[in-house]
C-alpha cells in the first residue's frame, strides 16, 4: 500500500537569491534570446514571427523546466543535470539561425533531451519522486511525442508538429490538476514490487521565483540595448538624428524596465507577489518575455532606420503591437494588484490608442519622434500614483 504523500513548504525564514549555479545556468538564456531574436530582426514575414514564436516558447518552456528544479531544490540541486541542460539549450540556441535547415533536427532533438532530462531529475536514489503540482510541465512530457514525430516531417509541417506539443503542454497547464498528478502516480508507483517510498509534493518559492523571473527579464532587456547599440554601431554616418534616436530607444528600455521590473513582479509589468498562482504567472511571464524579445529586434531596426527618415511599416506595426499588448497586460495585472480603476484606463488608453495611431499615420514621422511617443504609451502607468483601496 502506497503512504500519502507529503508535501515540501518553501522556507519563509528568510529570503532567498539566485545560486551561483543558478546564475551560470542562466547564461545560457542569454545566448537563446540573442539568437531567437534575430528571427524577426530586419524581417517583416509573419511566417518568420510564427516560427518565432513557437521556438521561444519551445526554449523558454525548456529553461523553465530547469529553473523549477532550481527554486524547489534549493541548495540541494545536482549540478550535472543542470550543466547537461544547458548543454542542450546551447545546441538550441545554436540551431536558431538554420532553423529552417538541417538545424531544425538538432534543435529538436535538443529539446527533446532537456525536456527528458527534466522528467527524470525529480526521482531520487531511494525511489522516491517529487511532484510539482504548481507546474506540472516539468514532469509530464507527453507535449515532446509530436516533436519525435517531426523528425520524420519536412517543414512547414514540421513546425506545426513542434506548435501542437507546446499546445499540448499548455493544455497541462491548466488542465492537470495537482490531486490528479498525485493519484496518476501513486496507482503507477502501486504496480512496482517491494516497498514504496511516499512521493513528496512541492510547492514553488514564490519570491525566489519572482526573482528568477525577473532576472530572465533582464537578460531580454539587454538584448534590446545589445541590439540598438550593434545597430548605432553599424550606421556609418553619425549626426543629431541619430543620437536622438538612440537616446529615444534607450530611454524606452528604461521605461519598459521600470513597469516590468521597479513597479511589477517577475517581470510582469504592475503585477504584485502572491496576485497569481504559479500556472497563471509562468504563461502570462513567457508571453512579455516573448514581446520584449521580439520588440528588441524591431527597436534595432528603428534604429538602422534613420536614413531613411522614417521606420518601416512592417516594423512600426511590430513595435506599436507589441506596446499595445504590453499596456494590455499591465493594465490588468495593475488593476488585478489593486491600483484601481482610473489607474488601469490611465495606463491602458495612452498604451492602444497612442500605438494605432502611429500604426496607421505614422509613417511621416522621424524615427526619434516614433519612439519618443511610444514612451508616452508605454509609461502612462509610471505617471499616475496607484490608487489605495480601502476597507
Amino acid at each position: 500500500m502506497t503512504e500519502t504523500p507529503t508535501t515540501e513548504t518553501p522556507t519563509t525564514g528568510e529570503e532567498r537569491h539566485a545560486s551561483w549555479l543558478e546564475l551560470f545556468f542562466d547564461l545560457v538564456a542569454v545566448a537563446g534570446v540573442a539568437q531567437l531574436a534575430h528571427l524577426v530582426h530586419g524581417s517583416t514575414s509573419w511566417g518568420d514571427v510564427g516560427l518565432y514564436v513557437v521556438c521561444f516558447l519551445a526554449f523558454w518552456t525548456a529553461w523553465m523546466c530547469f529553473t523549477v528544479y532550481g527554486n524547489v531544490a534549493k541548495g540541494a540541486a545536482r549540478t550535472l543535470p543542470v550543466l547537461l541542460a544547458m548543454v542542450g539549450l546551447a545546441f538550441m540556441a545554436a540551431s536558431v539561425p538554420d532553423i529552417q535547415g538541417e538545424h531544425a533536427k538538432v534543435f529538436a532533438g535538443a529539446y527533446i533531451g532537456v525536456r527528458v532530462l527534466a522528467d527524470r531529475v525529480w526521482e531520487n536514489r531511494r525511489g522516491g519522486v517529487r511532484i510539482v503540482v504548481d507546474w506540472p510541465v516539468a514532469q509530464l512530457g507527453f507535449g515532446v511525442v509530436p516533436w519525435f514525430v517531426s523528425f520524420w516531417v519536412e517543414s512547414p509541417w514540421r513546425y506545426g508538429l513542434w506548435a501542437l506539443g507546446l499546445a499540448l503542454d499548455l493544455v497541462i497547464t491548466f488542465a492537470v490538476s495537482g490531486d490528479r498528478l498525485v493519484a496518476n502516480l501513486t496507482a503507477r508507483m502501486a504496480t512496482r514490487e517491494g516497498p514504496v517510498q511516499r512521493p513528496t509534493l512541492a510547492r514553488l518559492d514564490t519570491v525566489h521565483f519572482g526573482e528568477r523571473l525577473g532576472l530572465f527579464t533582464i537578460i531580454v532587456l539587454g538584448e534590446g540595448v545589445l541590439t540598438v547599440t550593434d545597430a548605432m554601431a553599424s550606421t556609418p554616418e553619425w549626426n543629431a538624428r541619430l543620437y536622438w534616436t538612440v537616446i529615444a530607444a534607450l530611454a524606452l528600455l528604461a521605461t519598459l524596465w521600470g513597469t516590468a521590473l521597479n513597479r511589477g513582479f517577475g517581470g510582469i509589468p504592475y503585477l504584485a507577489a502572491d496576485v497569481l498562482g504559479p500556472r497563471l504567472l509562468l504563461p502570462l511571464h513567457c508571453l512579455v518575455a516573448g514581446l520584449l524579445a521580439v520588440f528588441a529586434g524591431g527597436l534595432g531596426d528603428a534604429v538602422e532606420s534613420v536614413d531613411h527618415g522614417h521606420v518601416a511599416t512592417g516594423t512600426r506595426w511590430l513595435l506599436c503591437g507589441c506596446v499595445a499588448a504590453f499596456a494590455v497586460i499591465g493594465s490588468l495585472a495593475g488593476f488585478a494588484a489593486g491600483r484601481g480603476v482610473r489607474w488601469a484606463l490611465v495606463t491602458l488608453v495612452p498604451g492602444l490608442v497612442i500605438p494605432a495611431a502611429l500604426g496607421l499615420a505614422g509613417d511621416s514621422l522621424a524615427p526619434a519622434g516614433f519612439v519618443w511617443l511610444l514612451i508616452a504609451a508605454a509609461g502612462a502607468g509610471l505617471l499616475r500614483r496607484a490608487e489605495t483601496k480601502t476597507a
